[in-house]
Parts: C-alpha cells; sequence; structure tokens
C-alpha cells in the first residue's frame, strides 16, 4: 500500500488552500443536508450566503491574481475558468434547485480537488518569488465565520 504525502503549499498560497477547505466543508453541508431530508429552500438560503461572502471573492482572486502566473492560455487554466463559470451557474440558478444544488455539491468538491492537487501544485511550481511577494502583498485573511443561523448539518 502506498501512502500519499500530504502536499506542501508555499505560504503564500496556503490562505487559498484553507478556502477550499471551507469550500470542501460547503459540499458535505449540503449533502448532510439532502441526507437528512432538510428543505430545499434551507440549503439553497445557506449556499446563497456562501457563495456571496465568500465564492465570489475566492473566484476573483484566483482568476486576477492566481490563474495569470500560468498564462490564461494554459489549459489548466481554461478548464479552472470554465468550472468556475459552470459553478457560477449552478450557485445562482433559482431553476430546478434540487437538482443545481446535487450538481454543485459533485462539481464543487472535484473543482476544489482539481485546484488542489494539479493546478496550484503547477502554479507553485513555476510562480517567482516577485509574484508570490504580489500575492501575499494584495491578500489580507479574514477568518472564516460561518452563517450559523440555521446549522441544517447538525
Amino acid at each position: 500500500m502506498t501512502s500519499k504525502k500530504p502536499l506542501k503549499r508555499v505560504k503564500e498560497l496556503q490562505f487559498l488552500s484553507r478556502e477550499h477547505h471551507h469550500t470542501l466543508l460547503l459540499s458535505w453541508k449540503i449533502r448532510t443536508g439532502f441526507q437528512k431530508g432538510v428543505n430545499i429552500s434551507i440549503i439553497k438560503q445557506y449556499v446563497d450566503w456562501f457563495y456571496n461572502h465568500h465564492i465570489k471573492q475566492h473566484f476573483n482572486m484566483e482568476e486576477l491574481h492566481i490563474f495569470p502566473i500560468l498564462g490564461d492560455q494554459h489549459e489548466l487554466v481554461k478548464k479552472a475558468i470554465s468550472e468556475h463559470k459552470r459553478l457560477k451557474i449552478l450557485f445562482t440558478t433559482q431553476v430546478d434547485i434540487e437538482k443545481s444544488l446535487s450538481l454543485l455539491e459533485e462539481e464543487l468538491e472535484q473543482h476544489v480537488r482539481f485546484e488542489e492537487r494539479i493546478l496550484f501544485k503547477q502554479i507553485q511550481e513555476i510562480a517567482t518569488d516577485q509574484q508570490l511577494k504580489m500575492i501575499d502583498a494584495i491578500h489580507t485573511e479574514e477568518v472564516f465565520i460561518d452563517n450559523t443561523s440555521n446549522e441544517f448539518w447538525k
């Protein structure tokens, strides 16, 4: 049996990995809500909150400051941006919400794993010290504050 070593993330990108952790928890919360038979509108309300308070800013940071390190035409960047577009549609749809949430739960988890295991690994391998310093300078990490007004996942 082979053991996987944890991925070592450069300091300047670690905040994105922490944000990815919270996003993976969102997928888990959606899945748990479905398993518990929680009303879809309650799950959707939380998902909307998460999108507006976390995902929009996260995608913006990646697209404006992280992905350009590889270049707009790089196949991994094209894939990530395409996935962002698809995820934005799933987050914001108001039609067949249950199906959209189900797809969102699956696709969001796959997207985070792609970024963490493949895309960010590639980015940190080629990023210059100057690029990493720029990321560090523009990013101010905030403590993650969850919306606990209705913890349907508990």
